[in-house]
């Protein structure tokens, strides 16, 4: 028995993806679900202090443009239908 830990999310739906070693794969196996909730630190940002962090520094590079290099010929594609 090999114990692993992992410290992931439960998406909107209520699934929880798991992604396993390499070596398991294709192999069945028995889990045992623990389940942790896990603290968020204080140090972390809630959403909203993200989204104003993101409007008090949006365009600061305005004057300092990133310049892009060019990026050469491309394949085109047939069109998706």
């Amino acid at each position: 028995m090999e114990a692993m830990k992992f410290r992931t999310r439960v998406g909107p739906d209520g699934i929880l993806q798991l992604e396993m070693p390499d070596e398991l794969w294709g192999q069945e196996i028995e889990a045992i679900v623990v389940l942790q909730p896990v603290l968020i630190p204080r140090s972390e940002m809630s959403r909203s202090e993200w989204l104003k962090f993101i409007d008090e520094t949006s365009g600061s590079l305005a004057d300092d443009p990133i310049e892009r290099d060019d990026q050469g010929e491309h394949e085109i594609r047939d069109e998706i239908v």
